[in-house]
């Protein structure tokens, strides 16, 4: 009974925090909603505000910037006449294929000349795939107002930091206080409504325009009870103005497995933490908050220690003790540094990396990278967490080598340790029954999750001409009469961020990363005199990750020979123009050394004149 009264607080807590609405399920969409007011300098937004009604022939455009083709990048612009709202604005980890990119963002073309349109950015929930690239591109659109639960925009805030230290105080902000709020967004009319999710504060929106009812969940999960009923009736979402376009992110179209229940997950949890032999080492996301919550709640009354690693965990969980969600002694947090002054049954670690992460704290422990943790064959190593599409071969190398260091090693496969915040195949049927829209449009997953989300709506009877599978950049419209997808698409091309900072334009450096990466290169260096264009030495060659030149000494003697011979037999005057000659060394040498190892290394040509 007690972890079951666990579990309901923390649902409670997951999508309104301390401010939940006291208004039941079935008063949730009650047309009485409370007047709102937020003032920023002297706009005022007001739920009750009177704006021009647009024209009932006004289309509403619905453009996917990102998260039709992927998972992450999530981003959708809804333009209605000259208004435009944005729901999220995510990024997207490098592909294998990416080395040297941080993350990918949305592109935002499009809207070049359009700023001054935007009447507000909405943000669901937390998770970097849904607010990891607004720092950039908030700023790009001129800081345009932004609209969230107090976590999400807690954790928004901390992000444009971290990105450019002052400038959060640029922020212009609306707080949803209530499940009940009403904000106009210019022609838009913004309402609420309950989802669950595997984050403190998510919400679903309702986007009305006179063209019609938007209707998304963001990221969502159905939870069940022990008979396998949802704890959340949708169906009130029937009664939004029609027709009305139900946007369902579609992660779990291939999961046939029903939801995992929240209160199994957390008295297995409990057990193991309780019966443990040793250390207790927990990788998840730093993003988990509540579940993080529940361990330190538990390990407060167990009288064990924790400590947290990884920069974005401390960060987040410090964010919610600050916004009342955590509240423990203080001396149950540790420093990692000090896990040695405690019993081994005493210590509870929680880290990132959960996905495999080439830097995060598990891969760095079971790498023996960490400065203080070294794994024992009698701790307990949890992963709680779902793999994310993608990641599959980095977390099975990543348990491998975790079941080789340790004894006790426990994961989604052998034990529920894990709740996805995802909805199954039952719960997109679930869904789409209860609401009854006129359109459905399957969004936020790789497209062939897509097409199974639009085979499953088919399959319940649902009309396959109002289903629309979009990809990033397609522009689909709809009236009060009809809706159709355009065959233009708006640009969607990668923007690539890495160290150096944010372009659409690195197609060709990435070209050059992936041939460094796949064949490697060589250098010839050429030294000649510069007025007789003859060689002062035999020509230099470096090879890096091409071919050892100690084992392959013919091949690079044989490329010397040819240098040699490219070099004596051209004209001395080219010499004024060492482009020309650089690039025949590039051209022939690059064909000579494919023909020999069919390998087509980045070839350098350096020519010293002196």
């Amino acid at each position: 009974m007690a972890v079951e009264n666990k579990v309901n607080n923390v649902r409670k807590q997951r999508t309104f925090g301390k401010q939940q609405s006291s208004q039941n399920s079935s008063s949730r969409f009650d047309n009485k909603s409370k007047k709102v007011f937020f003032r920023k300098k002297h706009q005022t937004f007001s739920s009750n505000s009177t704006s021009k009604v647009g024209n009932e022939e006004s289309k509403l455009r619905i453009i996917p910037l990102g998260g039709c083709e992927e998972v992450g990048r999530n981003m959708t612009l809804f333009e209605y006449e000259n208004d435009i709202v944005i729901l999220d604005m995510g990024l997207q980890f490098p592909e294998e294929d990416m080395p040297g990119i941080d993350y990918i963002i949305p592109n935002t073309k499009y809207l070049v000349g359009k700023e001054k349109n935007i009447k507000g950015v909405i943000f669901s929930h937390g998770h970097l795939d849904h607010i990891g690239a607004a720092p950039i591109l908030l700023e790009k659109l001129g800081n345009p107002l932004i609209v969230g639960r107090n976590m999400t925009l807690a954790l928004v805030r901390h992000k444009q930091e971290d990105y450019k230290k002052g400038t959060a105080k640029n922020l212009k902000t609306i707080t949803i206080k209530s499940i009940d709020d009403v904000i106009r967004l210019g022609k838009f009319t913004l309402k609420f409504f309950q989802v669950e999710h595997s984050i403190m504060d998510a919400v679903g929106v309702l986007l009305e325009t006179p063209a019609g009812t938007v209707i998304h969940p963001g990221d969502w999960t159905m939870e069940r009870d022990r008979q396998g009923k949802p704890t959340i009736d949708y169906s009130k979402l029937q009664n939004t103005p029609k027709p009305s376009i139900l946007m369902l992110e579609s992660l779990g179209s291939l999961n046939e497995k029903r939801s995992s229940n929240y209160e199994e997950m957390y008295k297995n949890l409990k057990n193991i933490l309780t019966d443990a032999p040793g250390r207790v080492i927990i990788g998840t996301f730093s993003s988990q908050i509540e579940r993080i919550k529940w361990v330190l709640e538990l390990a407060e009354k167990l009288g064990k220690k924790v400590a947290l690693e990884g920069y974005s965990m401390r960060i987040n969980i410090e964010i919610a003790k600050e916004l009342g969600y955590i509240k423990i002694k203080k001396d149950v947090l540790i420093d990692v540094r000090q896990i040695g002054k405690y019993p081994d049954k005493k210590i509870i670690v929680i880290g990132t990396g959960a996905q495999g992460e080439e830097k995060a704290v598990m891969t760095r422990i079971v790498n023996k990278q960490h400065k203080h943790i070294i794994l024992k064959k009698n701790d307990t190593v949890i992963f709680s967490s779902s793999v994310i599409p993608g990641n599959e071969r980095s977390i099975q190398r990543l348990k491998d080598n975790m079941y080789r260091q340790c004894d006790n090693v426990i994961h989604g496969e052998l034990m529920d340790v894990h709740v996805s915040g995802h909805a199954t195949r039952e719960d997109i049927v679930e869904m789409l029954k209860q609401i009854k829209p006129t359109y459905f449009i399957p969004v936020y997953a790789n497209h062939y999750f897509l097409k199974e989300a639009a085979k499953l709506a088919e399959k319940q009877g649902f009309d396959k001409n109002k289903i629309f599978v979009p990809d990033n950049g397609s522009v689909i419209e709809i009236n009060k009469k009809s809706a159709n997808i355009l065959d233009k698409k708006v640009p969607t091309d990668y923007v690539f961020v890495d160290g150096l900072g944010v372009t659409d334009t690195q197609n060709i450096v990435l070209r050059d990363r992936q041939v460094l990466a796949e064949d490697g290169m060589v250098v010839v260096i050429a030294t000649v005199d510069g007025k007789t264009g003859k060689l002062v030495q035999n020509p230099d060659i470096i090879s890096r990750g091409f071919v050892y030149l100690k084992d392959n000494k013919e091949l690079i003697e044989d490329l010397r020979k040819r240098v040699k011979k490219m070099v004596i037999e051209s004209d001395p005057v080219s010499w004024a123009d060492t482009n020309q000659i650089k690039n025949n060394i590039r051209d022939k040498i690059g064909q000579f050394l494919f023909s020999k190892t069919e390998k087509r290394p980045m070839v350098l040509p350096v020519v010293i004149e002196v």
